[in-house]
């Protein structure tokens, strides 16, 4: 009796309990496709280290700027959308992807309506950075010491005692910390404000960083020099104490003559008019020590 022979390319189904081989699949999962996209990037460059570097400083100066803000909120709902999009795609969820999708457009015109405050603080506090601090840098260093003339200039007419220490090279941290902490901008009138003899602050130095108040109420060295004069108060040891030990300048308002001093170098220059401080203070305060100090009468 003929037997008909089976086909070869007929699947036999395997005994229980054996082995047998699972074909691969030729279709990856989206999970499988993304790991495998990400596992197989190219090596790592120096171009793509400095893009990491800036994309995380931005970050890190855009958190800092929304800290404590209602942006907060904003920002983690921004994120849980985020999240959720890329959920959807990796799932796949299709009808939430959409929805997100045709979602987001409408999210960013009302976070652009809403937070245009916010946006605006934002870019001005961007263009403050030290890159572009640089290019207006003597604009500001001139708009700082009018301030400090027209509050020196208003102190001696009210006969108000007063000392302004301002940082140059030399940081003045251990007597920023000894006094209250401020870090408001510099204005005449807060310099004023804090001088005023009812004023829990007015017992002390100002320090002045940059264009801002950093600190007020500060204690300062009294120098120890034997040939400065008897004449002077306490405020100017103060300031020739400070400027002894540091590149510092210190401006000083007598509250009994109501006359302007600068101190610098240990040395101090009494009597002087507005003009007389606004040109001091340009050539001690712009050019910084960092480039040349130039010849004064300060100098030994």
């Amino acid at each position: 009796m003929n037997r008909t022979p089976e086909p070869l390319n007929r699947t036999r189904n395997p005994a229980p309990g054996t082995w047998h081989p699972i074909p691969p699949s030729d279709k990856l999962s989206p999970v499988s496709e993304y790991l495998t996209g990400l596992l197989r990037r190219p090596p790592m460059g120096w171009w793509d280290l400095l893009d990491i570097a800036i994309v995380s400083i931005i970050l890190y100066e855009f958190l800092k700027l929304i800290r404590g803000t209602r942006a907060v909120q904003m920002a983690a709902g921004s994120l849980l959308l985020v999240g959720l999009f890329y959920i959807s795609r990796l799932a796949p969820l299709q009808t939430l992807n959409w929805m997100i999708r045709n979602m987001l457009v409408y999210v960013a015109f009302a976070a652009i309506v809403i937070f245009q405050s916010d946006i605006r603080r934002a870019l001005a506090h961007f263009g403050q950075a030290p890159f572009f601090r640089y290019f207006y840098r003597q604009e500001s260093a001139n708009e700082t010491i009018e301030e400090l003339v027209v509050a020196a200039t208003m102190l001696s007419q009210q006969r108000i005692g007063a000392i302004i220490a301002i940082e140059r090279e030399i940081g003045l941290r251990n007597y920023i910390e000894s006094g209250i902490p401020i870090d408001a901008m510099l204005t005449y009138d807060l310099i004023v404000t804090i001088f005023q003899p009812k004023s829990p602050l007015h017992d002390g130095a100002i320090i002045v960083q940059e264009d801002r108040i950093a600190a007020a109420a500060c204690f300062l060295p009294l120098t120890v020099n034997p040939r400065v004069s008897r004449e002077l108060g306490t405020r100017h040891r103060a300031a020739i104490g400070l400027t002894e030990e540091n590149d510092a300048v210190a401006i000083v308002v007598s509250e009994e003559r109501g006359q302007i001093a600068l101190a610098m170098n240990g040395r101090i220059d009494r009597g002087l008019s507005a003009d007389d401080l606004r040109e001091r203070l340009k050539t001690f305060v712009v050019q910084r020590r960092g480039s040349g100090r130039p010849a004064s009468a300060y100098d030994a």
